[in-house]
């Protein structure tokens, strides 16, 4: 990232679309749109999204790594729980799956997606994707754990009927949850950041096929850092287009229900489109962090954002079932849990060497893309 990035003038679109945006949700909040007025908000929400990537990358270039994935991970996942507790607070016994739906949604996007889309771009670039397997597999064993507490053992606990918690259990889950992320984000920004640090072959050391000169020369690598002020102004930005983002999701999400209940689909689909409209940011903050050989940016990124979407749901979603009417509905399915062990399993195998190839990212994706013919057609 060049430092005239960081020089815009205020008419620059990055700081004009975020603000246009969140006057999109403040004129369409709680009203029920037209087609035309539904496209405008979706372009507002789309200009968001690539203002949050700007942003980000502005505030993650003065805090450095693995702060500046963080930032961005937790700003995007404390919004979408926003959202979440907010659809549930007015759909009423119709989104008691909603929070499963949205979180495990969230884990399959960011663990296949994000991932794999990193690698693939990563493997591209150098043939092969360098990574710290130790930051990695430490964060894919923290998903693992949240994913396994959260969603799998409410299916399979007798308290209550069906895939539900009792109040106990919830507790449980929730205390768990938050002690687990605390746990992480220690990890990764005080006693072992350097695990969560790009390594040198990314940053323009020599590649696995003999070339380059170890000069670190990567794009963006040795740019000058934005100033204090600049970072705290892209900071209030981000969280601006962030909050339009979700908002924005939320105007057209009574189209999004609408749609999908006439297409005949499942009621997981809304979880899913949500899902994935909130992860944008992340999405293309991670792809653009590989184009410039930065795959545990994208990694951080990744795994970051799934931690953060169950260790701050889960607990959020608890706290909230004290006003909350209906049951919550957390456990998965039978195919959604072999979806998940067959994630777990094939993410550790990525992680452990350290390096991954092409194959290693279609493999991801492949498993991305058959979650998403599943949760249409179950």
């Amino acid at each position: 990232m060049s430092t005239a990035a960081h020089k815009s003038p205020v008419t620059d679109w990055t700081v004009v679309v975020p603000v246009v945006a969140l006057l999109a949700l403040v004129f369409s909040w709680g009203r029920d749109l037209p087609g035309f007025a539904v496209v405008l908000v979706a372009l507002c929400l789309g200009g968001a999204v690539l203002a949050a990537v700007h942003h980000a990358e502005v505030v993650a270039l003065r805090v450095g790594e693995p702060f500046g994935s963080l930032v961005l991970a937790v700003a995007v996942t404390v919004i979408e729980v926003a959202l979440i507790v907010t659809l549930m607070a007015d759909g009423g016994d119709k989104t008691a799956s909603l929070a499963r739906d949205t979180v495990f949604a969230a884990v399959m996007i960011t663990c296949n997606g994000i991932v794999g889309l990193s690698l693939l771009v990563g493997a591209l670039r150098n043939r092969v994707a360098v990574f710290n397997a130790e930051g990695s597999g430490a964060a894919l064993a923290t998903v693992a754990t949240l994913a396994t507490l959260s969603l799998v053992l409410p299916t399979f606990t007798t308290s209550k009927p069906g895939p539900e918690f009792s109040t106990a259990q919830l507790a449980f889950a929730a205390v768990a949850s938050l002690a687990l992320y605390g746990l992480f984000i220690a990890v990764q920004t005080v006693r072992h950041r350097d695990y969560f640090l790009p390594v040198a072959t990314e940053a323009g050391a020599k590649k696995p096929d003999g070339s380059g000169d170890g000069s670190g020369d990567g794009d963006g690598e040795h740019a000058e850092p934005p100033s204090s002020r600049a970072a705290l102004v892209s900071l209030g930005l981000l969280l601006i287009a962030l909050v339009a983002v979700v908002g924005d999701a939320k105007a057209v999400s009574p189209t999004i229900e609408t749609g999908v209940a006439k297409a005949g689909l499942p009621n997981a689909v809304v979880g899913v489109i949500i899902a994935l409209l909130v992860l944008a940011p992340e999405t293309l903050a991670a792809v653009r962090a590989a184009r410039r050989d930065r795959v545990q940016t994208s990694l951080n990124l990744g795994y970051g954002s799934a931690i953060a979407s169950i260790g701050l749901t889960v607990p959020a979603i608890a706290l909230a079932t004290i006003w909350l009417s209906g049951p919550l509905l957390l456990g998965l399915g039978p195919v959604h849990m072999v979806l998940l062990a067959l994630t777990v399993v094939v993410s550790a195998l990525t992680i452990a060497p350290g390096r991954a190839t092409l194959l290693q990212g279609g493999v991801h994706l492949v498993l991305l893309a058959a979650y998403l013919f599943l949760a249409v057609s179950p």
